[in-house]
């Protein structure tokens, strides 16, 4: 009799598992079913719901950061986290990087658009930090190839820190304490700007996620997860399809697409990607945000104008369509295509709920960085 028991609950979670690959239901499978599927290991787990032709990862656990601490004392990253807090990098003395990028806000700044020099707003929600260093393009259209390259443009720019590159060398080397810094970091007390962007580029690349319930659960912690989040990752990787974008262990395909927020035409008209490479298959694409720690970093979206979690998946539920184009519109190459992964995906309330719930599990307790004393 045990050895029937055992065949036939073989055969159940064997009929489960080809049940959840052949798609999702209009009923879905029940809790204790779900639980007991997603308690296996990750390599048995059900193909997710993707698009022919997607190239995607499956889910991967973050291990716990028991490196930081020591990096935090390398010479040449201690020196790019005194750079990155110090206002004095700005022309007005006033911004830093951390003034965008605050660690107390998930190294974002929880503004719908930046806030920089003499007040001004920028055009873009400002990205948040954690796990930059997993980026091969940086921005939300990806016009930087480095990290180092992204650190000038914020720099530079007039309505963010409105510092001239050339004159910040001279002007940090005014400030004894740096000499020491520079000369731990790299040999020499001479500070050149290439030194100063390399340091704070070493820095960025230690700010990343700690691990989540989510993580606890994939590393064979089951209980750390309830059964409306498992139905909520169940849901994530096959009726809201969102595994097309976003999965791997940061939860993006580090891709462009455009989701439907171009506002052609209209006040908040971005066309994204475009105006960085000038190709029209670009328009209106923004680089797939990492979902790490999601719910710390509202508001979302490259504009920063959706600040409400269910909001959003009411945009991603109705599919996107764009609206016919206008008279005069019908042959414009710039009247932006929404990407056909966008798909009306019939989420009900308590899908969405149990959505929110799974986003959840995958935000962590953030890292309280201590800011450096600054040098005199």
């Amino acid at each position: 009799m045990k050895r029937l028991a055992i065949i036939l609950s073989s055969l159940l979670l064997l009929m489960l598992t080809t049940a959840l690959r052949q798609g999702p239901r209009d009923t879905p499978p029940d809790t204790d079913s779900l639980r007991r599927l997603y308690m296996r290991p990750v390599s048995e787990w059900p193909r997710p719901t993707i698009d022919s032709g997607v190239t995607w990862k499956e889910f991967a656990a973050i291990p716990v950061d028991t490196a930081l601490p020591r990096l935090l004392e390398d010479p040449e990253i201690n020196l790019g986290k005194t750079l990155f807090f110090d206002p004095r990098l700005s022309g007005s003395n006033q911004i830093s990087c951390s003034s965008c990028h605050d660690p107390d806000l998930a190294w974002g700044d929880g503004r719908a658009v930046s806030l920089g020099h003499d007040h001004l707003q920028g055009t873009r929600n400002t990205p948040s930090l954690l796990n930059v260093g997993i980026h091969n393009e940086f921005f939300w259209d990806g016009r930087a190839a480095t990290l180092e390259d992204q650190a000038i443009n914020p720099l530079a720019t007039h309505h963010e820190m409105n510092m001239e590159p050339p004159l910040l060398a001279a002007k940090l080397g005014r400030i004894n304490g740096y000499k020491a810094l520079f000369k731990e970091a790299y040999g020499t007390e001479r500070i050149t700007f290439d030194q100063i962007v390399q340091a704070i580029a070493a820095f960025e690349k230690t700010i990343r996620s700690r691990p989540s319930r989510f993580d606890q659960f994939l590393g064979g912690n089951y209980k750390r997860m309830t059964d409306e989040e498992i139905q909520g990752m169940h849901l994530f990787r096959t009726k809201a399809r969102c595994m097309n974008c976003h999965n791997g262990q940061y939860l993006t395909d580090g891709q462009f697409h455009n989701i439907g927020l171009t506002y052609y035409g209209r006040k908040y008209e971005d066309l994204g990607r475009y105006n960085y490479t000038q190709d029209t298959a670009d328009v209106g694409k923004f680089r797939t945000p990492s979902l790490r720690d999601v719910m710390l970093t509202r508001p979302w979206m490259h504009n920063g104008l959706f600040d409400n979690i269910e909001g959003i998946l009411n945009i991603y539920n109705s599919g996107m369509h764009m609206l016919k184009p206008r008279p005069g519109q019908e042959n414009d190459p710039l009247f932006p295509k929404t990407d056909p992964l966008m798909q009306p995906l019939q989420l009900t309330a308590a899908d969405k709920k149990a959505l929110i719930a799974f986003l959840q599990s995958i935000t962590g307790v953030p890292y309280k960085m201590k800011r450096p004393v600054l040098p005199q």
